[in-house]
């Protein structure tokens, strides 16, 4: 055999031995995580509102596998993504309100977070949009190796279309529609980000890409045409009691004290109560077709097969139950989130009844890509559930909203344990709106003693720094303190 064909023989046995290597480096799934800003469960897949048209997500839901009991962590947007992200509980943590950013505390500064975690498995990661609430500039960098346009409001009106509110009149509050272009919008461009990255990206490397949408966060603006998808009149109201909070515990109110969202009772007398339903549901459709030309350009770049799509709200948002709007409550409205999943190993049409925690994301992910499982991280992987909607959960969902309250959320209750020692208990198979709280009856007994259990044992005070829907209670003293300022105990109710 000559010289040169023995060479040439050895270089495609080479060739041949290292192709299972190089199939190998790029037969990882890539991942898609699109967060949506104040998405409550007005969703086609988890059928939050009759009239809600959500398309791309009813498309995503059918190939993939829909958690129909899924709730955050914390009601607010820091410490529900702080939680996400480093796939901690916020009163490990300690962040509980908008500030300060998680990465400010000694503690948790070198932590690995989700997309961290994948860059050290040889994952490129980019990100658009909001993903991370709050992250100190100088780190930014080293969170993603690529950081795309910030998103938000996008092109606004020349002034507020619901006149001034209570509470400061505050500039987010506001919703409506007025002349502009779905191009003009944050999260159209957010959007085009990600696709641009999509289409560029070489495909001998995985992927992670995070796409942060702001809306149906307020202001709600729309375009006329979202805005008449959905009929002027009552129907797009959510079912609401005379007095709903005449049984729940005073303070309960404690938790959204003094807050700039309005209360019931003003969107009334504004007459703005349908236009916040109606715009609020509009923002939903209006994103759900931007989740949909995401989707489009993940299979026209022929990614869809190897990827791992994970589709969540950060938390829910209250449109008048409870007599109030916005979020900053432990009930279903507020801690109720969509979170769909669908991607290699999941299956297509699953439906889970389950409990399911924002909190598993991270090492669901790892698991699904068949990374070692992450170390210090405090939720589940939903693997088993993702091939099997009926395998069993160890334990129950749990949201916090500062320090000694929480919520405990089974397959059929809710229960809810405030600072104060005040509770709430729920049948939501009999009540799903919550209307009635069954503590105090001697039939509810077994249940309270069997949710109690779950309240967190490690429930750390709010961290250093903290600032911005703080609450604190003295229980040595009863003394509640919002934001600073104490709280009498007979103090009115702001805004009511």
């Amino acid at each position: 055999m000559s010289l040169r064909r023995t060479l040439s023989l050895v270089l495609a046995l080479g060739t041949v031995a290292l192709a299972p290597l190089a199939a190998a480096a790029t037969a990882k799934p890539n991942v898609l995580l699109i967060l949506v800003d104040d998405l409550n469960d007005w969703v086609g897949p988890l059928g939050g509102h009759p009239l809600a048209k959500t398309p791309h997500l009813d498309a995503l839901a059918r190939r993939g596998t829909t958690f129909l009991n899924a709730h955050c962590q914390a009601p607010l947007c820091n410490p529900s993504r702080a939680s996400l992200l480093m796939g901690v509980r916020p009163t490990t943590t300690g962040i509980y309100g908008l500030a300060p950013s998680i990465r400010t505390l000694p503690e948790w500064k070198q932590r690995p977070s989700l997309p961290q975690y994948f860059k050290q498995h040889g994952y490129r990661t980019l990100s658009v949009g909001k993903i991370w609430h709050v992250i100190p500039p100088a780190m930014r960098a080293s969170e993603f190796d690529q950081i795309g346009a910030a998103g938000g409001v996008g092109v606004r009106p020349p002034q507020k279309l619901i006149g001034a509110t209570p509470g400061g009149n505050h500039p987010l509050m506001d919703w409506g529609t007025f002349p502009h272009r779905d191009e003009e919008k944050g999260d159209w461009k957010v959007a085009d980000w990600a696709i641009e990255q999509l289409q560029a990206a070489p495909k001998d490397q995985p992927l992670f890409l995070s796409v942060g949408f702001f809306l149906p966060h307020v202001p709600c603006y729309v375009t006329q045409p979202w805005y008449d998808l959905y009929p002027d009149d009552d129907r797009v109201l959510p079912p609401i009691r005379p007095q709903e909070r005449s049984t729940t515990p005073r303070f309960s109110w404690y938790l959204h004290w003094n807050l700039p969202e309005p209360r019931l009772s003003w969107l009334r007398e504004a007459n703005q109560w349908r236009n916040l339903a109606r715009s609020y549901l509009a923002s939903i459709s209006f994103v759900d077709s931007q989740v949909g030309r995401v989707l489009a350009a993940l299979e026209a770049t022929g990614r869809r097969d190897n990827t791992i799509v994970v589709l969540a709200g950060d938390h829910g948002y209250h449109l008048g139950e409870k007599e109030i709007s916005g979020k900053n409550t432990l009930w279903e409205r507020s801690t109720r989130v969509p979170f769909l999943v669908a991607g290699p190993g999941v299956s297509a049409g699953g439906r889970v009844a389950r409990p399911a925690e924002l909190l598993d994301i991270y090492p669901t992910l790892a698991d699904l890509a068949g990374l070692p499982a992450p170390s210090g991280v405090e939720g589940l992987s939903l693997k088993p559930q993702l091939r099997d909607a009926r395998a069993p959960r160890e334990r129950p969902a749990i949201t916090s909203h500062n320090q000694g309250n929480h919520a405990v959320r089974s397959e059929r209750w809710r229960y809810i344990r405030y600072a104060d020692g005040s509770e709430e208990l729920y049948d939501l198979q009999q009540d799903p709106h919550e209307w009635t709280n069954l503590v105090g009856r001697p039939e509810s007994a077994s249940v309270l003693a069997e949710h109690r259990r779950w309240l967190p044992q490690v429930d750390v005070p709010a961290a250093p720094g903290s600032a911005n829907r703080v609450l604190t209670y003295d229980r040595a003293t009863r003394q509640v303190t919002w934001e600073g300022a104490e709280v009498a105990p007979d103090a009115p109710i702001p805004f009511r």
